[in-house]
């Protein structure tokens, strides 16, 4: 993911690799000391054990610093034990969201779609939970349903633990970006797929979200319609048709889907337009409720950065306004 324009610069020159160890005791780089501090104090892992599928191969958590100062930004690559990160605001108002960064199923943009939106809607009084997603290219078998599994299983283990949270269950929703964003399309339409075998109490629990952003999601995974890895990382080398229209998730939207928002730019040349208008258009013909802003500028992977002499600068703002609309 390129980027040419200017986003917050990293307080601090990088990140040390040095050994660490994680809430499952496995070995990582050090923390990111800047602000929001990542990985917090306040965590929890997914899965008891290792998760589902997991390959024979150990995964090695790889952090590395990227794009030249003073656009730096942390990317995740090595994701062996996927985890809930938990950012309370000073006085939390019972929302909250389950925040999905991007990275074309490759790589975690922790920061740049991770940290600044959980600064951000923190300010809100919404506590928000960043989700360190597997990776589908690093060797799990069923690779095309493990970020879907993660992300169900998030959502139960928040809503599990709601009065822990001081949040509402019912106010829990998601934002994602880029291949985030599609996971969390993903996860408006296939939250009741039985996609892994229950765990425990909490896997009796709707992994339906209240709402979801979608913020330059990719949305189609067929090759003659999208751009950029995101569909060859998740679905693997030749995906059947089924495969392609089972993760495809427009053509899933129903009646019941939970309102969405959309916010990308109409120059976005990776994740290509059409992907946003698929959406608006099934969610038009089902008639569930969703809210579209299509910006003329601002490219792909924009996150909370652009110009303020953009209009798209102003999606967290409209984002704000219409997540109370709905329940956050």
């Amino acid at each position: 993911m390129t980027m040419d324009i200017e986003r917050r610069t990293f307080l601090g020159s990088g990140v040390a690799l040095l050994a660490t160890t994680g809430a499952q005791g496995q070995s990582g780089p050090s923390p990111y000391t800047g602000e929001p501090y990542f990985p917090p104090t306040e965590r929890f892992p997914l899965w008891p054990g290792k998760p589902p599928g997991a390959p024979a191969k150990p995964i090695v958590p790889n952090w590395t610093m990227n794009n030249p100062p003073p656009n730096q930004e942390l990317w995740i690559r090595g994701v062996p034990f996927p985890e809930v990160h938990v950012y309370r605001p000073a006085r939390p108002d019972g929302s909250s969201l389950l925040v999905i960064p991007g990275g074309g199923y490759e790589f975690l943009s922790v920061q740049n779609e991770g940290l600044d939106p959980v600064e951000r809607f923190n300010s809100e009084r919404t506590t928000c939970f960043m989700l360190t997603y597997r990776l589908p290219v690093e060797g799990w078998s069923n690779r095309a349903v493990v970020p879907l599994q993660d992300a169900q299983r998030a959502i139960r283990l928040i809503r599990s633990r709601a009065a822990d949270f001081h949040i509402d269950p019912t106010r829990l929703g998601a934002l994602g970006f880029s291949a985030g964003g599609h996971l969390a399309a993903d996860l408006a339409v296939s939250h009741g797929e039985q996609i892994y075998p229950p765990v425990d109490a909490a896997d009796h629990l709707s992994a339906r979200p209240a709402f979801v952003g979608l913020v330059y999601p990719v949305i189609s995974l067929d090759p003659k319609e999208t751009n950029g890895d995101s569909a060859p990382n998740l679905l693997g080398p030749s995906p059947t048709p089924e495969l392609i229209a089972a993760r495809s998730p427009a053509l899933h939207v129903t009646k019941d889907t939970p309102p969405s928002f959309i916010a990308a730019a109409l120059d976005d040349g990776l994740v290509l337009p059409p992907n946003s208008i698929h959406w608006i258009n099934a969610c038009l013909s089902a008639r569930a409720s969703v809210e579209a802003h299509l910006f003329a500028d601002g490219g792909h992977g924009f996150g909370l950065h652009l110009p303020k002499n953009l209009p798209g600068s102003r999606w967290p703002d409209l984002f704000a306004l219409w997540m109370r609309k709905h329940g956050g």
